[in-house]
């Protein structure tokens, strides 16, 4: 008799895993048998992985993750350089914790954006807050929105999340007013928060690729004493890889 009250009342309070939980176990054959703590316990669980669940979807849809990868499908067979121990501990996240970088380099097709957006989506999966963004595109979108009023929003997103991830970083020269976009960034966001460099070109060609010595100097002070390095090598793996669900 009380099963459509409860119901009702569970959705006007916001509880939809418990009311859920609430009208399986009414259903089922074993609800008499349980006990109040035990009904009680089950609708909390419930409620808990309903929540949990319900945040790591907004925290995914955030990040805007450019692959679905996940960390337990990574392939550490592939002979690409990738060094076990220390992409395990990346796994970890204490890294994060200790807001530093994580720079992943090599040549087009090894897996470097997948193995970041791998560990996008564990921070996620961590209750981190994660963003991803391809850099030229990132430098572009900036520039359009100093002129129509998005510039501070964006720069908030860019500086506040636990976890940026500038994909394609250094694949062309950088303008100055990308260079100025690009040193606020790492200002911001040094020492406070960890971001994930992919590139296909050497960390010690990027002081090239930035341009101005000042401006380059002043940005890669920011960036690559306190990262993390990750370097790849070998052939593309779209040569052996066909599902786009899988690494590469």
């Amino acid at each position: 008799m009380l099963t459509h009250p409860t119901l009702d009342q569970l959705h006007q309070l916001g509880l939809f895993g418990m009311a859920n939980a609430f009208d399986e176990i009414a259903a089922s054959d074993h609800a008499a048998t349980l006990s109040f703590p035990e009904w009680l316990g089950l609708l909390l669980d419930r409620e808990a992985t309903y929540r949990h669940d319900k945040k790591l979807v907004r925290r995914l849809r955030y990040a805007r993750l450019r692959h679905q990868a996940a960390v337990e499908d990574i392939d550490y067979r592939t002979p690409r350089g990738l060094d076990r121990p220390l992409f395990q501990a990346l796994v970890t996240g204490k890294w994060i914790d200790s807001h530093d970088n994580l720079i992943i380099c090599g040549p087009t097709g090894v897996g470097k954006s997948w193995l970041a957006c791998a560990l996008g989506n564990k921070a996620c999966r961590d209750q981190r807050s994660v963003l991803y963004q391809r850099t030229n595109k990132l430098f572009a979108d900036l520039a359009l929105a100093k002129g129509d009023g998005r510039y501070a929003r964006i720069c908030r997103a860019l500086f506040g999340v636990q976890l940026l991830i500038l994909d394609d970083f250094a694949l062309e020269p950088i303008d100055a007013q990308a260079r100025h976009d690009l040193l606020e960034i790492v200002e911001e966001r040094y020492g406070r928060r960890s971001t994930i460099f992919t590139s296909q070109i050497p960390v010690d060609q990027w002081h090239a690729v930035i341009g101005d010595p000042t401006y380059a100097d002043a940005i890669l002070d920011r960036v690559v004493h306190n990262a993390h390095r990750v370097n790849l090598e070998g052939e593309s793996l779209r040569k052996t890889r066909s599902k786009p669900t899988k690494e590469g």
